[in-house]
């Protein structure tokens, strides 16, 4: 199964995880974030992201005013024709490609500006963060649909949480409880 397959074949699953995100914001839950790096780990293990590039394909990064210099710099333009070539200013002010996919994918799945990309593509899909819980809103709800590592993490943790009732969570726990067909395997 390839990373795409798996986000289709959780399709249905998806509001099941959305609602257990929005509860882990008010559950009190020790070492979430622990086991969320970890399981983070287990995922790419397991997914390599230039079989997927999805995020670059469906997604547009939030570009900070220094991304943008940096790459235009890099580029050899201003920040103006680039933001003129490549970006528009969202309701929030933030910075956003004007299409999709990334202007810099290439056919390979891999990105041509790569050493200087945006910071936000440089922490996706933020799962690899301290402080989980402060992602759920604005970024694990949406990438459960786009990021299948995201997806595995999302999944792993209902799985440790939910299913088998842990509250005292350790990165150690992401080891000691297999899988058993939740996450995402290349099988």
């Amino acid at each position: 199964m390839t990373p795409i397959e798996y986000l289709k074949s959780r399709k249905k699953k998806r509001p099941v995880y959305t609602t257990f995100l929005r509860g882990l914001i008010r559950r009190n839950v020790r070492g979430l974030d622990g086991l969320a790096i970890a399981l983070n780990k287990e995922a790419f293990k397991k997914i390599d992201c230039l079989e997927c590039a999805n995020c670059c394909s469906v997604m547009s990064p939030t570009y900070k005013k220094s991304d943008v210099k940096r790459i235009a710099k890099h580029l050899g333009i201003s920040f103006q024709q680039y933001y003129d070539k490549y970006l528009y200013k969202d309701e929030t002010g933030d910075y956003m490609n004007t299409k999709t996919p990334c202007q810099f994918l290439k056919k390979d799945k891999k990105c041509s500006i790569y050493p200087v990309r945006p910071v936000d593509c440089r922490g996706f899909p933020h799962t690899q963060n301290k402080d989980f819980k402060q992602y759920i809103s604005g970024t694990h709800k949406q990438n459960i649909s786009y990021c299948p590592a995201t997806l595995h993490v999302v999944e792993r943790l209902h799985q440790i949480i939910i299913e088998k009732g842990n509250r005292n969570l350790s990165a150690a726990l992401a080891k000691s409880i297999k899988p058993d067909g939740v996450g995402y395997s290349a099988k």
